[in-house]
């Protein structure tokens, strides 16, 4: 009963959580003069990356290689297919020229890298393919570059796109703490009573890791973009996605692979293929008609296909 309870509240600090995080960081961007999508792509998209980071540094150090990979690669598709479907169908989202030109590659970028790393005996001939400590230690210095990249984005920024009503900086604050907090003790008690019901019905650890970790790890992203779409601050919707993903395969995947090495099966390739496509389909998106926005239907294509990739997943087991 103790953890059905704690996954119902779990659900109410997560939207609880999101809907601070949301404000309060509206607020400080407004008072700032930094843009939205600033925002979403670091403090937003940092924060509610957290429970990725909590899950794969603990399936590190207890060796649950298949848990800490399949919770980054599920997490990524959930955050382009599932989140951006759902805050797509709440309001169209307008993706700006510098995240289809330059975030949005990177989280392609990423993949590829990723795919490159991963696949030591497909590409070198190796007895077995993990994701060394050096490859970690690589991925985190492709974040250290993003981060460089944001701040100076920040500097090149001197207006807020946007008219939020201010609230006062310390109050603002407080309410980013707090909702950062929400998140991440919603996140951790929802994937722990996910978990603990999935295993009690004999799923595999790596279908474990793929969805119900994935998704449960992902809920913040989920609860932030929704209310940020419907509170139409698209653009902490689209960078909290975008910032999450290039946060989750650099920083995350690094510090896990720099605490243990990690194994990685070849069938996992079909996974990061899924992210790779779903990155694609987004960049298209952005073209089609020059509209540079994912309207409902868009987003509805986005959740047909997350639901086909679920599907795929409970086949392939």
């Amino acid at each position: 009963m103790l953890t059905y309870f704690l996954l119902a509240v779990g659900f109410v600090f997560l939207i609880k959580g999101a809907d601070l995080l949301v404000e309060g960081s509206s607020s400080l961007a407004h008072r700032m003069g930094i843009s939205q999508l600033v925002i979403g792509l670091t403090i937003v998209s940092f924060g509610t990356s957290a429970p990725e980071l909590l899950v794969n540094i603990v399936a590190s150090y207890e060796g649950a290689s298949d848990v800490g990979i399949g919770n980054i690669l599920g997490s990524n598709i959930a955050n382009i297919f599932l989140i951006l479907g759902v805050a797509a169908l709440i309001h169209p989202l307008l993706i700006k020229k510098t995240t289809t030109w330059k975030e949005i590659p990177l989280n392609f970028l990423a993949g590829v890298v990723l795919f490159i790393m991963a696949n030591d005996m497909m590409i070198d001939g190796a007895s077995e393919s993990v994701l060394s400590r050096i490859d970690g230690l690589i991925l985190m210095s492709f974040f250290v570059i993003f981060v460089y990249y944001m701040v100076g984005l920040a500097k090149a920024e001197n207006h807020s796109d946007f008219n939020n009503p201010k609230h006062p900086i310390l109050k603002s604050v407080i309410m980013v703490a707090l909702g950062l907090v929400g998140l991440f003790y919603g996140g951790h008690w929802v994937v722990d009573g996910a978990t603990t019901i999935a295993r009690n019905f004999g799923l595999s650890e790596m279908l474990i890791g793929l969805t119900i970790v994935a998704v449960g790890t992902s809920l913040p992203e989920l609860a932030t973009s929704a209310v940020a779409a419907y509170k139409k601050n698209t653009d902490i919707a689209i960078g909290n996605v975008v910032g999450s993903n290039i946060f989750n395969i650099f920083w995350v995947l690094g510090i896990s692979a720099s605490i243990r090495p990690l194994p990685f099966r070849e069938d996992i390739n079909s996974d990061l293929f899924v992210y790779i496509a779903a990155t694609v389909l987004l960049f298209t998106y952005a073209f089609i008609g020059k509209r540079r926005y994912i309207d409902r239907i868009e987003g509805g294509v986005f959740l047909a296909a997350y639901v086909a990739y679920m599907v795929f997943l409970i086949i392939r087991g």
